[in-house]
């Protein structure tokens, strides 16, 4: 059986996590919360004010900046099976995500390797498969633009 929990993580001030969670070899930002059963990967840098609700995935290779909202459930993709399935620990297969200041994504959200700007707001469910380079509201699979903000 491994052995799960908090590893080799850098903390900032005020950081509250719920455990059980699953996090390592990330950074996580000055007054940032972390809910229950949430995965964290190592190379994962979330920035501060952040809110990561429970049972969210978020893989290697995703950057979350400041005062953003991850809600319950959410999901973020690094391998895009690129080959017709998994790269199988080849890493260099991945792709990276990027994420801005000012964005909440709701619950149940799936969000593929790509960048979204600052002032976002991501409906729930809705699966972000392309850059998102404007402000606004996005919903829907794949999540299109709904309201400029």
């Amino acid at each position: 059986m491994l052995d799960v929990g908090i590893k080799e993580v850098t903390f900032g001030n005020n950081v509250t996590v719920i455990n059980p969670c699953n996090i390592y070899g990330c950074e996580i930002g000055d007054n940032t919360f972390v809910g229950p059963f949430v995965e964290i990967q190592k190379d994962v840098s979330i920035g501060k004010n952040c809110k990561v609700q429970s049972h969210s995935f978020i893989c290697e290779l995703v950057t979350i900046g400041n005062d953003c909202f991850i809600g319950h459930g959410v999901m973020f993709i690094n391998d895009l099976f690129s080959e017709g399935g998994p790269a199988r620990g080849d890493k260099t297969k991945w792709r990276s995500t990027l994420i801005g200041n000012n964005v909440s994504i709701g619950s149940n959200a799936t969000i593929l390797p790509v960048s979204i700007c600052d002032n976002v707001v991501i409906g729930a469910g809705a699966v972000v498969t392309k850059d998102i380079i404007q402000s606004g509201i996005y919903i829907g699979n794949p999540a299109k633009q709904r309201k400029k903000i």
